[in-house]
């Protein structure tokens, strides 16, 4: 089984409350750590080599939604982003 290392140097949230970086940062992080449960993913990154940055086109979010979902859809449009 292959390791994948992610390291996020800097997330930029514009228009969201200071007070919900929290909950989106965890969001992301347990999503994302659901994305690279998935073998294929994790192939597929694998065969990018070493990417210094993964360009995500728009990510839709819900008007309302709660922080965590927010982090949560993020990861998932970097999942999708890895899958094309």
């Amino acid at each position: 089984m292959k390791r994948v290392v992610v390291h996020i140097d800097r997330l930029v949230l514009k228009g969201f409350r200071p007070e919900d970086r929290h909950a989106i940062a965890a969001g992301l992080q347990q999503e994302l750590v659901r994305v690279f449960a998935d073998r294929e993913a994790v192939s597929l990154l694998s065969a990018m080599g070493d990417v210094s940055r993964l360009q995500v086109g728009g990510v839709p979010i819900e008007q309302g939604s709660k922080p965590q979902r927010v982090g949560e859809s993020v990861a998932q449009g970097i999942g999708k982003e890895i899958k094309k």
